[in-house]
């Protein structure tokens, strides 16, 4: 089958702003895929491209997900949604003044079966698909983690009255509800405290379980290196490393972009030394910033903090 999303060359210019260039990266089918680079890298670009907010500068968005290949490229977001991709988005977007149910239900907007007229006139083929929809969307809500039950009245609840990290959940639940094959969860766990962190990450795991590829943006590393199978780094709109994430944690351009390339250095130097010392042989002298060997302070220098006490 291939790659289920495919990104060859995608490039989005916005005027002189190169937000992404030439990006070529792959979404293994079953995989959990993660996104990830410094605020302002390019990675909600690309999502915004892959269903249909952008129109692409250049470059193609090949998508294996449904029954034949597609072309993403000028596709409208509902016709992109049509093809089995939902995504959530960085700050959330609920109907924050319709129920909980309601919120799961739109979901399944892409999926309706029942024409116009038979909405007008309430036919019974129409009622038996609300009802429908109505125990599908509680069992999705059970999925997420959400209690649908009748003694806990949540279904009924306006979303907005939801405490952040089950409107999270709910956002979850609704791009569930439109059947994908491709997930795309552009920062999950913002905002989120640790242990709904962990339900989230619990959570995500499940959704790849039922066989949905799941493609995440997200700033929390510890939540990326624990559970993605594939990492993939942007940086200035450029992939600048992918791997398995004990790679790219490793890796010294993924350091740098975050950390700076000062902080880049002095963590490079730090492991070099532990290797050293693992396998017995004496360290290499320090050297001083003019390139030369650094030697011992004077007894009289004024007392201060040297570069390596220095945060």
């Amino acid at each position: 089958m291939g790659a289920v999303l495919e990104l060859r060359g995608l490039t989005k210019h916005f005027g002189g702003v190169k937000a992404v260039q030439s990006v070529d990266m792959k979404v293994e089918p079953g995989s959990i895929t993660a996104l990830i680079g410094p605020n302002g890298a390019g990675k909600t670009t690309c999502f915004n491209m892959i269903t249909g907010h952008y129109v692409p500068t250049a470059g193609d968005l090949i998508y294996r997900g449904g029954e034949a290949e597609e072309r993403l490229n000028g596709l409208r977001a509902d016709q992109i949604a049509k093809l089995r991709i939902a995504r959530t988005f960085q700050n959330i977007r609920l109907c924050p003044e319709q129920t909980v149910l309601d919120n799961v239900r739109i979901g399944f907007h892409t999926r309706s079966r029942s024409a116009p007229w038979q909405v007008l006139l309430n036919t019974p083929s129409f009622r038996a698909e609300e009802a429908e929809m109505t125990a599908s969307a509680r069992a999705f809500l059970e999925f997420v983690g959400l209690d649908a039950s009748q003694e806990t009245g949540i279904e009924a609840l306006l979303a907005d009255s939801l405490p952040y990290g089950d409107k999270r959940l709910l956002e979850i639940a609704r791009a569930l509800a439109s059947n994908p094959s491709l997930l795309l969860l552009d920062e999950p766990a913002a905002g989120m405290n640790p242990q709904e962190t962990e339900t989230l990450m619990d959570l995500i795991r499940k959704v790849r379980d039922h066989g949905i590829t799941v493609f995440l943006i997200e700033h929390d590393m510890k939540l990326v290196m624990e559970i993605s199978d594939y990492v993939v780094v942007l940086d200035h709109g450029e992939k600048i490393a992918e791997g398995k994430p004990a790679e790219v944690r490793e890796n010294p351009k993924v350091v740098a972009a975050y950390l700076g390339q000062e902080e880049s250095d002095r963590r490079s130097e730090r492991l070099t030394k532990v290797k050293l010392e693992e396998s017995g042989a004496d360290p290499a002298p320090e050297t001083s910033a003019s390139g030369g060997e650094a030697t011992e302070a004077s007894p009289d220098a004024v007392d201060g903090p040297t570069d390596e006490e220095t945060p």
